[in-house]
């Protein structure tokens, strides 16, 4: 045999083994793509371990089958080089895969967790529908049938768990005069005159006083009530042992 023609056969046998290693890889990269695109579908949750073990078993099949390629005898390419390539991609497909799983799991675990969270609220909600509570802008309020001083209407919220209402914007303002009665809110000047703080101890802000108001009628005008409903701004002064309803607010669901 000529020098020649064995070294046209050396490099068509490379050829070949190059061909048939790449044949290899295109297998092995459709067979991963099958296997993501199934797991991309939603449409079932994977086997994400019957996939590592799918992938491990065609590495060593791929690693078989390269080196089964030396048996001529003739020069062939660095087959080890392209045989750690491969490894070293299927370990790092088999951490992808692990990492999703461990982010499949932690979704599933926060679904969880605010599945839950809605339970309660829901269940919250429908308690404190039946026992008289309106539900508005994340807060609860009651409205009392009876009529009591502010003091007293407020130790009514307190046993409740809530408070007498603080009104907060003008959306809340509407809510409270939609009712069409005199009541209590929770607004007074009672620990310094003309300081108007909330029950929860933060001053007054934006205000909805009647025209004229707070006028302190008399020494003893410490406590608000809304009154005259059809005008937008109904907050009165009055004294605080007069006798009204109330509106107590539990911010919740609790």
């Amino acid at each position: 045999m000529t020098p020649d023609t064995s070294s046209k056969k050396e490099k068509l046998f490379g050829l070949v083994v190059v061909s048939f290693g790449l044949l290899c890889v295109l297998q092995a990269a459709l067979n991963i793509s099958l296997h993501l695109a199934l797991y991309s579908s939603g449409a079932k949750t994977p086997d994400l371990e019957a996939i590592i073990k799918i992938l491990t078993e065609e590495g060593e099949d791929l690693k078989r089958k390269l080196s089964s390629f030396d048996s001529s005898g003739a020069k062939r390419p660095d087959l080890e080089a392209v045989i750690k390539n491969l490894t070293e991609e299927g370990e790092d497909l088999k951490r992808k895969l692990n990492s999703s799983r461990a982010n499949f799991e932690a979704i599933i675990k926060n679904l969880t967790a605010e599945r839950g969270d809605l339970k309660r609220k829901l269940s919250s909600f429908v308690n404190n529908s039946q026992l008289g509570w309106m539900y508005f802008n994340h807060s609860f309020y009651y409205i009392s049938s009876i009529a009591k001083s502010w003091q007293e209407s407020r130790e009514d919220c307190q046993q409740r768990g809530a408070d007498l209402m603080i009104i907060n914007s003008e959306e809340e303002q509407e809510f409270g005069r939609q009712f069409k009665r005199n009541t209590w809110i929770g607004l007074t000047d009672r620990e310094r005159e003309g300081i108007w703080k909330w029950v929860d101890g933060t001053a007054l802000g934006t205000s909805y006083w009647l025209p004229g108001e707070p006028n302190h009628a008399n020494s003893a005008e410490d406590c608000v009530e809304i009154w005259n409903h059809e005008k937008e701004n109904h907050w009165n002064d009055i004294p605080c042992n007069d006798q009204n309803h109330w509106i107590c607010e539990k911010v919740g669901p609790p």
